[in-house]
């Protein structure tokens, strides 16, 4: 056996040199296509991961931090306007409810492009301002109104854009069936749908605005709220005033219709009024309700409680007679009868039915103004009245009280008061003398009684009925009288005060009148400002135009209200329709 020497061996290290030269010699193996597919799977799935990570380390920071002020009330669902009750007359037909409406809003911090998100909308709502609503999109806030109560239509368009952070909310909105029919009684909401004027505004300031403020009744349905009106009535007696209007060319009506044993409103209307469904005109001064927040001198129809409190204090009876021959003056001033008047002794029936200002002014001498104020006092004209409709204004009575003042407020001048007051105040006259403060919401005769105050006697009411019959039968109001139907009461034409001074070719018309007289169920009192002749070359008087609207408004409605014609044959026997 051949050998190697030992010292000729190569050493271990010298074996592991020779190893890697012979590595580094070799030909390298190219790595396979499987082998780079797997790579790359690995790698994007890994960079997915890590993306997945992120996301849940910002939710999971989101969910326990509080959130950055800009995000603050962010909640779109806070902002939608609270439901109401439905208002309704007193047979139960709607007069207000709630209809469902879509507002549209926007979620700056998620709108990409302001600019172009504004100009877009816009497009669709050219009302509104680019450069204010562009300034609301931008910046990081979480939620702002673009705008409240849109149509479908406008709804498809913006949606159709496609804006990434324009949203849309259903809210409630406020519907009146009727439009302007009685929009002075049920008042307005704000775009929050919160009650700002008339019984709307009641019902918030009595318990719904409380209500809300406690969490509650924001989803649920509400119990209705029944009114006093009747939507038939009341239709009728604003027909009758549009039509007067147009007829004898006034530049306003108001009329209302009262219950003279409970103090129901059953009617009221003021024209020129404005639809509630779209209010751009409610705050114009023109629309301004005249029955309760006006206040007028209402002329001779003031009359009637001065010879209510006449005849009550005992200073005058029916024998007596008074000399009104004679223009009266005093004081640099000067009382005269219309036209002259009739120019001779008059009896206390006459002084009524010929209206006599001279005549009731001395009536008011001989009752004194204390008594006087004693007396108006009692019939609450020194008072804004109570009643449920917030826009009621409070009357403008003489500081001081002299003998001319005294004689004026006889007939109905040198103090305002509203026709909400008048009325009231001859339901008293002619109900037997029981003051009851008006309401807007049903009220039987048992719960008015506990509120009645007796200003008068009945013996008094029961002449006073007499009186305004009289003058409807063969007086100034002739052209009140309603077939079958026993209307009384009293005209009045008042001179308009401008500049503190009256003029005497603008005169504020009304008829004051209730039926049936033999036993009273309502007071009518129509009011029309600056009425023209009919004809031309005729006056203008209430006896020619206050006076046949109210008997046109008892005409349509009496047989809604309940009252039957009657009829009175020729033996005195009274004939009831059926």
């Amino acid at each position: 056996m051949t050998g190697v020497p030992l010292d000729d061996m190569p050493l271990e290290a010298d074996l592991r040199e020779e190893d890697r030269k012979f590595e580094r010699a070799r030909p390298r193996r190219k790595p396979a296509r499987g082998d780079s597919m797997r790579f790359r799977i690995r790698l994007t799935v890994g960079v997915f991961a890590l993306a997945f990570a992120v996301i849940i380390g910002r939710l999971v920071m989101f969910g326990v931090t509080e959130a950055p002020a800009a995000f603050a009330g962010a909640d779109p669902n806070a902002a939608i306007a609270t439901g109401r009750p439905d208002l309704v007359d007193r047979n139960g037909e709607v007069l207000a409810a709630d209809i469902k409406t879509a507002s549209v809003y926007g979620e700056p911090r998620n709108i990409i492009d302001p600019d172009e998100a504004a100009e877009a909308i816009v497009g669709v709502l050219p009302e509104l301002n680019v450069a204010t609503l562009r300034k609301r999109l931008s910046g990081d806030a979480g939620f702002t109104w673009i705008k409240r109560e849109i149509t479908p239509r406008q709804q498809q368009k913006i949606h159709a854009l496609g804006i990434p952070g324009i949203g849309f909310l259903t809210e409630n909105r406020r519907f009146y069936p009727g439009g302007p029919t009685a929009s002075h009684v049920l008042g307005l909401v704000n775009v929050d749908n919160q009650g700002i004027a008339g019984l709307e505004k009641y019902v918030d300031d009595m318990w719904l605005a409380d209500l809300h403020a406690a969490g509650f009744a924001r989803g649920e349905a509400l119990d209705p709220v029944k009114l006093s009106l009747d939507v038939s009535v009341q239709h009728i007696l604003r027909d009758e005033l549009v039509q007067a209007m147009d007829r004898y060319r006034a530049i306003a009506a108001s009329g209302i219709i009262l219950n003279v044993h409970t103090g129901e409103v059953v009617a009221m209307a003021s024209l020129p009024d404005y639809d509630p469904n779209d209010p751009v005109d409610a705050l114009k001064p023109d629309r301004l309700n005249r029955i309760s927040a006006g206040v007028f001198e209402v002329g001779s129809i003031f009359k009637s409680f001065t010879f209510a409190m006449a005849l009550d204090s005992g200073t005058v009876t029916l024998n007596d007679s008074i000399d009104a021959s004679r223009t009266i003056r005093i004081g640099g001033f000067t009382i005269d009868d219309y036209r002259g008047g009739k120019k001779r002794v008059l009896t206390v029936p006459e002084v009524f039915i010929f209206s006599s200002n001279i005549g009731t002014a001395k009536m008011a001498l001989q009752v004194g103004s204390t008594k006087q104020q004693e007396y108006l006092r009692r019939f609450g004209f020194f008072d804004r009245p109570k009643t449920d409709l917030p826009e009621v204004a409070a009357p403008m009575m003489p500081k001081k009280w002299p003998e001319i003042t005294a004689m004026t407020v006889a007939f109905g001048h040198g103090l305002a008061v509203s026709p909400l007051q008048v009325a009231i105040a001859d339901a008293a006259v002619v109900n037997g003398g029981k003051l009851i403060p008006a309401t807007f919401l049903p009220r039987t005769r048992e719960e008015a009684e506990k509120l009645a105050v007796q200003v008068i006697s009945p013996e008094t009411s029961a002449i006073m009925r007499m009186l305004m019959q009289m003058n409807v039968e063969k007086g100034s109001g002739t052209r009140a009288a309603v077939p079958g139907y026993l209307v009384g009461g009293k005209t009045g034409t008042a001179e308009k005060v401008e500049g503190g001074r009256y003029v005497s070719n603008k005169r504020l018309n009304s008829f004051l009148a209730a039926f049936p007289m033999d036993d009273p169920q309502y007071v009518v009192l129509v009011v029309l400002d600056e009425p023209k002749p009919e004809k031309e070359g005729s006056a203008a008087t209430a006896g020619l135009n206050a006076a046949p609207t109210v008997a046109a408004v008892i005409r349509r409605s009496a047989a809604i209200l309940g009252v039957k014609p009657r009829t009175i044959d020729s033996n005195g026997i009274v004939l009831v329709s059926n």
